[in-house]
């Protein structure tokens, strides 16, 4: 029994990368954050990593996601998945993240802003004028 108690323990003093970015709620299942991982969208302290690399705490890990890229800090450790409460728990995002993330959402928003999207489809006219268009140029 000791053996078992042993396990226990150091599997709670280590963590799994894609193991904690499943339980902090990054990403859905463990494979997505696997890919995640050998895609180079996670950096784990500055460079990339394997997904089997050990999680410490106080360690920088920076996730992009789509237009997103969050810089948080290791609080807790877990391998387990429980409710977003407690995967809030496990990390700290940077405040430069935030204002980093912040900034580059007004931007996309007065971007979209600036030229609007068209409520409807351009009729049978409109489309061989723009087609018209295209071909002059």
């Amino acid at each position: 029994m000791t053996k078992s108690n042993d396990n226990d323990a150091e599997s709670k003093l280590s963590t799994r990368l894609d193991k904690w970015l499943w339980a902090a709620r990054f990403y859905k299942t463990r494979a997505i954050a696997k890919q995640m991982i050998d895609g180079g969208k996670v950096f784990y302290n500055g460079q990339r990593s394997k997904s089997g690399k050990t999680v410490a705490l106080g360690d920088r890990i920076t996730i992009r996601q789509g237009f997103e890229e969050k810089q948080v800090i290791v609080k807790v450790l877990a391998d387990k998945r429980r409710d977003a409460a407690f995967a809030q728990t496990l990390y700290e995002e940077t405040l430069e993240s935030i204002e980093t993330r912040e900034k580059n959402s007004l931007a996309r928003k007065q971007g979209i802003l600036l030229s609007p999207a068209s409520d409807t489809k351009p009729d049978k006219k409109q489309r061989r004028q723009i087609r018209h268009l295209k071909e002059r140029i």
